[in-house]
Parts: structure tokens; sequence; C-alpha cells
């Protein structure tokens, strides 16, 4: 299923517009102090604008590459925006904080504790000023699409839901406002594997739906490769961007997939490229 590309791509190499693009980006936390360190180290990548499609970049390496940093300086959050030294551009432009248009799911569960899950998922259309009646419609077309019920759930607190039904909870309040980019950060890690499987399912479906460019973080090779249209790899800390591979779209559920002998083989090769990252071989 999967093809790994003779070196990562290059900015300069594509003529496609780039939605996300990392030139030669460095993050180094407490710079010029005794405890200062270095997340990632120039970090060069690419990924292009695919109008009416979007792509799904999967990012895994061995704990603590710096993975989740990459996210968030797309993101633009504080304490990892911005870079110490290089570029992190977004459609051709600089990062200069978050905007509406890069949404974020992040592994732990962050629905508002006071409000009930339909207050929850239109949260960001009544911060852009959207009337109640239409933030409300919305919001219950999005609650029906993640695969929870609009009459027994919408009016739940996060407290009363499960894991699977909050992180549902998260993903329709981010997509509701159909951002260009979704940056998602481990949010399926604390799931019990079948709930995980149907999650990444959802996801799949409703990616397709929105076109977007989804960046994925993960500890799961099996997650990655069923996933990504595109999966990179990082080095060991201070992390940077070793290998790029192209994987074939799934075509099926995930459970189904993860049986596929080439589904397995790409998982092996993976496996066996981190594990030596992680024994200090490349």
């Amino acid at each position: 299923m999967g093809q790994e590309l003779e070196r990562v791509r290059q900015p300069e190499e594509l003529a496609r517009p780039h939605v996300v693009e990392f030139r030669n980006v460095t993050k180094t936390y407490n710079a010029g102090r005794p405890n200062a360190y270095t997340a990632i180290r120039d970090v060069t990548f690419v990924v292009e604008d695919l109008v009416d499609k979007g792509e799904f970049v999967c990012v895994l390496g061995p704990s603590g590459c710096g993975k989740s940093t990459i996210l968030r300086l797309i993101a633009g959050l504080e304490p990892q925006h911005p870079p110490t030294s290089g570029e992190v551009l977004v459609q051709g432009q600089p990062v200069f904080g978050p905007g509406a248009d890069r949404g974020m799911v992040f592994q732990d569960y962050t629905s508002f504790d006071h409000r009930t899950v339909l207050d929850n998922v239109a949260f960001g259309l009544e911060c852009m000023g959207v009337a109640r009646k239409q933030r409300y419609e919305l919001a219950r077309q999005w609650i029906e699409r993640v695969g929870l019920n609009v009459k027994t759930d919408a009016h739940k607190y996060p407290h009363e839901l499960s894991g699977g039904m909050r992180q549902r909870v998260a993903i329709a309040r981010t997509l509701i406002l159909r951002p260009r980019i979704i940056l998602m950060d481990e949010p399926f890690g604390a799931l019990d594997p079948m709930t995980r499987m149907n999650m990444q399912d959802l996801l799949v479906a409703l990616w397709r739906e929105v076109e977007a460019t989804v960046f994925f973080v993960t500890h799961s090779i099996e997650e990655a490769v069923f996933l990504g249209d595109r999966v990179y790899i990082m080095s060991n800390a201070p992390g940077t961007i070793l290998r790029e591979l192209e994987i074939q779209p799934a075509d099926r559920p995930s459970k189904e997939m993860q049986k596929e002998p080439r589904f397995q083989e790409t998982v092996y090769y993976i496996r066996d490229l981190i594990s030596q990252l992680e024994e200090g071989k490349e």
C-alpha cells in the first residue's frame, strides 16, 4: 500500500500551490538559557493544496521527536509558535497566530463542561456572531454527522458522555466551521481499540465531505497507514523529517483493511524503520 519516496519533497520542487510549507524550521524552547531544549531542527516539507479534495497527512516518529510541535506551529499556538528560526507558511502566507482557516482537535477532551453538546458544537459559530437559530440548526446537523443522536445527546453535558462521544463532539465543533486545515493531535489515543477503529472510519467519511487538508499526529502505525495519503517519519529528538511515504487510500473499513497482507506489509516496513530510529541506527 505504501511507496517510500527517494527523499522528502522540497517546496521548490512542486509547481502546484502549497497549503502548508515548512522551510528550515527549528524550535528551541527556553533559547539562550541553561535549560534550552531543541524539539525540532531544520524541518522542511511541503504539502500541496489539492482543491476539492485535500490530503490526509500523518506524522509518525519516536516519542518526544517533536510531532506535536509541528502541529502547533501550523496552528500558531504558543509556546510552540513562533519558530526559533525558519518559516512556517499556510497557503503561502506566514503564520502569525491561530486562525479560522485552521481547526484543531486535541487528545484530551476539550469540551466546555458547563455547556451542553449542542452549545459545545455551536460554540465557534457563536463566537463568529452567527444567529442562535442558524447556529443551532447547523449544530444539530453536525451532531448527526458525527454519529450522535440529536434527540438523546444534544442536551447532555460532557460528563454524561463516553470518551468516544466526547471526541465526536470535538470533531463536530471543529468541522462545523469548515476549516481549510484540520489539525489532530492523537485524538483517538485514549479510546479502546474497537471505538478507535469506528472513529477512524467516521473521520475518513467526514474528511471526504469537507475536502480539507488533515494533519494527524499518532503513535499508531496502523492508524497512520489506514488514514494517511501521505506519511512523514521523523527522527529522534531534535526531530527532523527523514522519510516521506505515499500511501494508497483505504477502500474498506479499518477492521477489514488491517487484515490485508499489503496493509500489514506497509505497517511492518514502517515499524522496522521506526525501531531502527529508536535504537539509534539512523
